[in-house]
């Protein structure tokens, strides 16, 4: 699983295990739910864009640096998108190549700036020194740590589902991420974990996280400001503030461009019930997977034990948390929340 719907669906998950192992950044996460999910996705996948622009309607299509042949809207003729910066424009590639490995540390970076690229063995210390700079830097409000928490969700879900951080066992359709299982992967997490399971509202909730402001933390762990705090002290290389301004602007950009996605996405992936009572899902999915029918994708995904492979995605990512925890005390000083009185304890209290 990939883009929001996966990504969103891992950091409910890494919350839910952090939650049930006690860890002291939970109740944190819940206090700023909207502002964790918009880091596990926005906080990484900068290529957040329009591709194309649909002719025929003026409407903004696509996703970053992926091709559309046609529009998706009314099956015409599309022509590139560019983002505007100044007196540039600038195709959504370029944007990709420049900032996506600093998002993803040890992954995805261009040939050119490879050399910059965060080595997998050290990035929990990597993160470890942003979640200080966090609660430093960028504190005393709670915002900016839970932003990064959010982050290092997707930081950790992209390495496994990548098979590049070792733990994660699925092997759906035809592997662990394909073009072909893509599919499967999202419209089961919407419909089946996301509605059936776990209650959520994924309009109200994508709309929510959309809003959620530009962090100026992202800017640092990006290594796109200037170098300061623990981060700065450990990671001498790869700092470019003069980047700040077009960075601050694309973050914006994702966030405009989000909120136009998401309604289209809630859409497409909502399975409906033909009049023969089967369930069925949106048909160009359904090419994409190679044909399959929902009922089919239902069936590889009991197969594959798609449920055990997102439990495995909460625990490992948990697992990770609790050792960015242990590297980094500004986190293990999180004080414990005392239990709040509530209503009726306060008028106990307080009604003479």
């Amino acid at each position: 699983m990939s883009g929001i719907i996966g990504h969103t669906t891992y950091a409910i998950l890494a919350a839910k295990a952090s939650e049930a192992r006690g860890l002291p950044i939970a109740p944190l996460i819940q206090r700023h739910l909207s502002t964790y999910l918009c880091g596990a996705y926005l906080g990484c996948d900068v290529q957040t864009m329009p591709a194309a622009l649909c002719v025929d309607s003026g409407e903004q299509v696509g996703h970053g640096p992926g091709a559309v042949a046609k529009s998706p809207i009314t099956g015409g003729a599309v022509r590139p998108w560019k983002f505007k910066f100044g007196d540039r424009e600038i195709p959504p590639r370029e944007l990709h190549f420049q900032f996506y490995g600093r998002a993803h540390l040890f992954i995805g970076w261009s040939k050119e700036d490879s050399d910059i690229a965060i080595p997998l063995s050290e990035w929990l210390d990597y993160a470890a020194d942003v979640a200080g700079d966090a609660i430093e830097l960028f504190g005393p409000g709670e915002q900016s740590l839970a932003y990064v928490l959010g982050w290092i969700t997707h930081v950790a879900g992209d390495g496994l589902i990548k098979s590049v951080i070792k733990g994660l066992n699925l092997d759906l359709i035809d592997g662990t991420y394909t073009a072909k299982n893509r599919p499967l992967q999202d419209l089961i997490a919407f419909n089946e974990i996301g509605i059936g399971e776990l209650g959520l509202n994924w309009a109200a909730l994508l709309d929510d996280l959309a809003a959620v402001p530009v962090q100026p933390v992202q800017l640092h762990y990006m290594r796109c400001g200037k170098k300061q705090g623990r981060l700065g002290g450990h990671i001498a290389h790869g700092w470019e503030p003069s980047n700040e301004p077009l960075l601050r602007a694309l973050l914006a950009e994702n966030r405009r461009y989000q909120r136009i996605r998401s309604p289209r996405l809630v859409q497409q992936l909502t399975v409906k019930t033909a009049a023969n009572s089967e369930r069925v899902c949106d048909a160009e999915l359904s090419r994409v997977a190679g044909g399959l029918s929902y009922m089919e994708m239902l069936e590889a995904a009991e197969k594959a034990n798609f449920r055990h492979a997102l439990w495995q995605m909460g625990e490992i990512i948990a697992d990770a948390f609790a050792k960015i925890i242990d590297r980094q005390e500004r986190l293990q000083e999180i004080p414990i929340e005392a239990e709040s009185p509530d209503w009726n304890e306060l008028t106990r209290r307080w009604l003479k």
